[in-house]
């Protein structure tokens, strides 16, 4: 015998889940203030993003970078040369020139200093490129790292200060900063006796737009441990560094 469905009673549609529809960056977003973790233009939030949400944060950008060029009023269904322009940029962003704020770290195989090695280091000149936070124009320099290691120190490659200096440099920013956050990082690592960076670099905000000064450069310096307290330490590294 069939039986009649109540239809009060029938099951309707599957239930939405509650974040159903919401931007990806807002999930995020959300995870950060609950966490209360800051989320500036140089800060890693690589753990706050869940496997997948790139590729959806990748497709949101994209959208988004479509709605700017529409406001710049360039016609990118007829024009061949921007079709795919806002992909392109949003990729750019995400997994290239700011990539240093979408993924974790670099692995950093440390070694114990077996030697006891206890001479100054210098490692450079790496090339980096990053961005100014004020314009999202390029800033293009070269870095120096010197180490003056000790018993402890913990020994790792050469290739992992580059490795370690793309991560950091690879988001928008200032150069004080990103020198600073780069020191805090192999101070991390290694701890060192002493750690020393100076950085030389081109920033494209003013040379490519404002006073359009193609020759001016910044030089910052940051010293820690025995090359702030060794004025003759201080110095051979200086003098070590070629201009």
């Amino acid at each position: 015998m069939l039986m009649k469905t109540d239809p009060d009673q029938s099951p309707g549609p599957a239930p939405r889940g509650d974040d159903e529809g919401v931007p990806v960056s807002v999930k995020i977003r959300e995870r950060l203030k609950a966490a209360r973790h800051r989320f500036h233009s140089n800060d890693n939030i690589a753990e706050f993003i869940q496997p997948g949400e790139l590729e959806q944060l990748l497709d949101e950008v994209t959208l988004k970078m479509q709605g700017v060029l529409e406001s710049m009023v360039i016609d990118t269904e007829s024009d061949h040369n921007t079709g795919d322009t806002a992909r392109r940029v949003a990729k750019m962003y995400l997994k290239e020139v700011f990539a240093g704020r979408y993924i974790k770290g670099p692995s950093v195989t440390e070694f114990p200093n077996a030697e006891h090695l206890n001479e100054l280091m210098i490692v450079g000149p790496i090339t980096v490129r990053s961005a100014c936070s004020h314009h999202f124009c390029p800033v293009i320099g070269r870095l120096w790292i010197g180490v003056m290691p000790n018993e402890h120190t913990n020994v790792i490659g050469l290739s992992k200060y580059a490795r370690m200096a793309e991560w950091i440099m690879n988001r928008p920013q200032i150069q004080e900063e990103a020198v600073i956050q780069l020191a805090d990082l192999i101070q991390e690592k290694t701890q060192p006796d002493g750690l020393a960076l100076v950085m030389e670099a081109s920033h494209y905000c003013m040379a490519w737009r404002g006073v359009k000064d193609m020759d001016s450069k910044m030089i910052n310096s940051v010293m820690r441990g025995v090359f702030l307290k060794d004025a003759n330490l201080r110095r051979e590294f200086l003098a070590l560094v070629p201009r």
